[in-house]
């Protein structure tokens, strides 16, 4: 008996009557049913949304920025919700009436635009005073669950819209405060600018400055040095003050009667001149006489001689001797001694008369100058007393001067060290001051100064400043595409599951022949494999040209639903064929797990842990992740391991039914009565 016989031989038990070959039709439908029914009540739900009724109250009382402009937001809004037609919107007039509508069904939600909107939209205006713009959106679950996420989000996007319009208006305002800002600190940077000039001026001022005091600290040190020297030589002047006083009085005293006894003197001294006078004329004249004698003598005596020799009392020779004889007599040694010693004294004579003269000339000058000493003496010892008192009070103006020299140092100590302080400090000054006027300078330029254009454009990124540029690598274009990958392979399980509640996985026929176990295994699947591949090209066509449905990749598409069939009719028919009633219970057991964990609405991440496993070991998750890439047109390359996993499965799902075949050929009285037979 071959494989395609057993096959034949359980195809043709199905459809041996009318009973048999509708409900071989209705297995047939079971997937179309529920996979194509339900894409089609679920293709785009979001395209209907017009048909919600949704109530919109405006309490908006409009307000009036700062600039004068009439703002009234909440009209706006309401107006562009029903110009938008997303939702059957009805402006109603009152919350109340539309949260009644909500309660009882006849509006999906209320969206309440309270009276203060615009005016809190505009609030930002005043910094202390801003407040959010509130929307009230009433919803009922009770209506619908999905209502409550749609509603979120419909208020985003009202709010994304709302947001994006003020804030551009906002934007604008704060642009404009920029440019002002910017005109204010260039100011403020230009009066910085002079402010470090003068701060540079006031520094090489003050820079002079402490060159002066540090010259007059100098110079004050100076100063109290000197009057340190001067008090010693004040002090000094008043002792030798006081001295000259004491001695010019003593003096004065001394030569009180000096006038009296110079004019003795100068008497006596003329006295003496007129008497050496009187002797030096006598003395000179007794020279000249003695002079005229000697001469009047050798006279005479010649003429007296020659006299007797004419006489001839004497002879010539006689005189001649007398003569000789007088001659040596004239010119012995001791007459000679005796005239040089008279002319000696007449000269010393005449010197005295001459020296007596002078004295006497000296003393009268002497005798009529003394009063005037004596009187300059007096004077003197006046002025010195004078010149001691006077030293006294210098002294005493010198200590006082050296106190205020020491103070006067001490002052310029401080001034010079309050300048260099000062000096610290205008520098500082100047240095902060240039930075100040360098720091506005260029916070000026960071500070924008935008042009109506710029700010235009500016207000338009600031009050959006993100634009998704969504790039879709694959997509689905509406919500009934996106489901249909989880709901055709759901399907297609489904289906499988039906068969094995009307078709035998093993028949008993097989299980008596001869026939080897793996040839009735085969046997047993092929009838399950043949009808699972009916569903499947039913329900891709339905799904296909009933429903719109553009696979990517169409042929692969359908490939692969039909390869899944296979692998799942293969796992369930082995399953059951080994395990009997309880098999069924452990497909659906099954079915269950891979609803929770295939990923087919979420993400399968975001289930528990516990069932990360079950999506691993389970083929339906990967059946659905390949669907997604064939459909959308995404990347090919997990299609491979995911073909040979259903490959696997289905090789699984053999083994099993081998098992089964090997195990049911041995027959029990279970076999004949089962415990349990669904």
């Amino acid at each position: 008996m071959t494989v395609f016989r057993l096959a034949l031989s359980e195809l043709k038990r199905m459809t041996g009557g009318i009973l048999p070959k509708l409900t071989i039709v209705a297995l047939v439908m079971v997937p179309l049913l529920y996979g194509a029914v339900y894409l089609y009540a679920n293709w785009d739900p979001y395209g209907n949304l017009n048909q919600l009724k949704a109530a919109v109250v405006v309490q908006d009382v409009g307000a009036v920025t700062k600039d004068g402009k009439k703002l009234d937001v909440g009209k706006e809004v309401a107006q562009n919700l029903v110009d938008g037609k997303k939702f059957d919107w009805q402006l109603v007039p009152t919350p109340e009436e539309a949260n009644t509508g909500v309660k009882n069904g006849d509006f999906a939600f209320a969206l309440i635009i309270p009276p203060e909107f615009s005016a809190n939209l505009a609030s930002p205006e005043n910094f202390d005073a801003a407040k959010q713009a509130m929307l009230t959106v009433t919803t009922n679950d009770a209506n619908n669950y999905l209502l409550t996420s749609i509603v979120d989000k419909v208020t985003t996007q009202v709010h994304a819209s709302v947001a994006q319009q003020v804030g551009q208006q906002t934007a604008n305002a704060l642009l404009s405060g920029y440019g002002t800002i910017h005109a204010q600190l260039v100011q403020a940077a230009d009066g910085a600018k002079q402010l470090a000039d003068g701060a540079a001026t006031l520094d090489s001022g003050v820079g002079t400055l402490k060159s002066g005091t540090s010259e007059l600290l100098t110079g004050a040190d100076a100063l109290a040095a000197g009057q340190v020297k001067l008090e010693a030589g004040a002090n000094q002047l008043l002792s030798g003050a006081s001295a000259l006083d004491k001695g010019l009085g003593q003096l004065e005293t001394q030569t009180a009667t000096l006038p009296a006894d110079t004019q003795k003197l100068s008497d006596g001294a003329a006295a003496v001149a007129a008497g050496n006078a009187a002797l030096n004329e006598k003395v000179q004249g007794a020279i000249g006489t003695a002079g005229q004698l000697d001469g009047a003598v050798t006279s005479t005596i010649n003429d007296r001689l020659d006299a007797l020799v004419s006489a001839g009392t004497i002879t010539s020779a006689q005189a001649a001797q007398i003569r000789s004889s007088l001659a040596a007599a004239a010119t012995s040694p001791t007459v000679t001694d005796l005239k040089a010693k008279l002319a000696s004294d007449a000269a010393d004579i005449q010197k005295l008369a001459a020296g007596s003269q002078a004295v006497a000339d000296g003393a009268a000058k002497l005798a009529s100058a003394t009063p005037t000493l004596t009187a300059a003496i007096a004077q003197a010892h006046a002025g010195a007393g004078s010149l001691a008192t006077g030293a006294g009070t210098l002294v005493a103006g010198q200590n006082s001067a050296l106190d205020g020299a020491n103070q006067l140092a001490a002052g310029a100590q401080k001034l010079d060290t309050g300048a260099g302080d000062l000096k610290d400090g205008s520098a500082k000054l100047s240095a902060g001051a240039t930075e100040l006027s360098t720091q506005l300078r260029n916070g000026a330029g960071s500070v924008p100064d935008p042009n109506d254009k710029t700010k235009e454009n500016a207000s338009n990124v600031i009050s959006d400043p993100v634009k998704v540029n969504s790039v879709s690598q694959a997509q689905a274009p509406n919500y009934g595409s996106g489901l249909a990958p989880f709901f055709l392979v759901l399907a297609l399980w489904i289906g499988a599951f039906m068969l094995v509640q009307a078709m035998r996985p093993l028949t008993l026929r097989a299980l008596a022949s001869n026939a080897p176990s793996w040839k009735i295994a085969l046997g047993g699947w092929l009838p399950f494999a043949a009808v699972s591949t009916v569903q499947a090209l039913l329900l891709y066509s339905v799904v296909k040209f009933g429903l719109g449905l553009e696979p990517s990749h169409p042929w692969l598409t359908l490939g692969l639903l039909v390869l899944a069939s296979l692998a799942f009719t293969a796992l369930i028919q082995g399953i059951v064929a080994l395990m009997g009633t309880p098999g069924k219970f452990v497909v659906l057991i099954l079915l269950v797990l891979q609803l929770v964990s295939s990923g087919g609405t979420f993400p399968w991440q975001t289930t528990p842990e516990p069932l990360h496993i079950m999506h691993q070991i389970l083929p339906m998750g990967h059946v659905v992740e390949g669907m997604r890439h064939l459909i959308y047109g995404a990347d090919l390359a997990p299609l491979v391991p995911i073909c040979l996993g259903l490959l696997g499965y289905t090789l699984l799902g053999l083994l099993f039914a081998w098992a089964a075949v090997i195990k049911k050929k041995t027959w029990t009285l279970k076999t004949l009565m089962p415990e349990i037979q669904v």
